[in-house]
């Protein structure tokens, strides 16, 4: 195996990783029905602002990468472009629902069992964000690099990647924000259960 198919292969690893994680959360019990549809809505709601924020971000994205692609950054600098964008995009969308996942769980830990599980079941809920991004950038980076070369006249190709990623790491958070929405979740579920 090539020293260039390392960064990829730990970037599927990590993904294999958080998809465990994401099974432990998802076999956790929510016990309360009125926690649990909440919950339900609060899941719909978030993807169906995820799925309309894509739609548009993705008419955005199409002009941008033609746009390079005709420039004199060229077609590999467009290739990175959109394998860039396609990976923070997933790993926004993995973020967003495991998050609304594991809000309804993380609520009945501390309700039922305490401080001590709630933090564990959302610490478990942010890691499988946390590997995500971190898979995805590795998975993205390391098949540049292996196609393109380690080289520094393919390092302006790379650079494409970063743009890309970031194009939809900016609309992400201007259309409300993964983080930001993840957050009101879990405050909007606290708030119910205490009242």
């Amino acid at each position: 195996m090539s020293e260039q198919a390392v960064p990829a292969l730990l970037g599927i690893v990590g993904l294999v990783v958080a998809f465990v994680i994401f099974g432990v959360i998802s076999k956790l019990k929510v016990s309360d029905p009125k926690v649990d549809s909440i919950g339900k809505q609060i899941h719909i709601g978030a993807m169906a602002f995820m799925r309309r924020e894509y739609t548009i971000l993705l008419g955005f994205l199409v002009v941008l990468a033609i746009l390079i692609g005709f420039s004199d950054l060229g077609l590999h600098t467009m290739i990175a472009f959109i394998l860039g964008a396609f990976c923070s995009a997933f790993a926004g969308f993995v973020g967003m629902f495991t998050a609304t996942k594991a809000n309804t769980r993380t609520t009945t830990a501390a309700h039922e069992q305490g401080a001590a599980a709630a933090l564990k079941t959302a610490f478990y809920g942010g890691s499988v964000m946390g590997l995500t991004v971190a898979s995805m950038g590795l998975l993205g980076l390391g098949l540049l690099y292996y196609f393109f070369g380690a080289n520094p006249e393919s390092a302006h190709t790379i650079h494409g990647f970063g743009m890309g990623g970031s194009v939809v790491a900016l609309f992400s958070r201007v259309g409300g924000g993964i983080f930001t929405k993840s957050a009101d979740v879990g405050a909007d579920l606290v708030g119910k259960v205490e009242a």
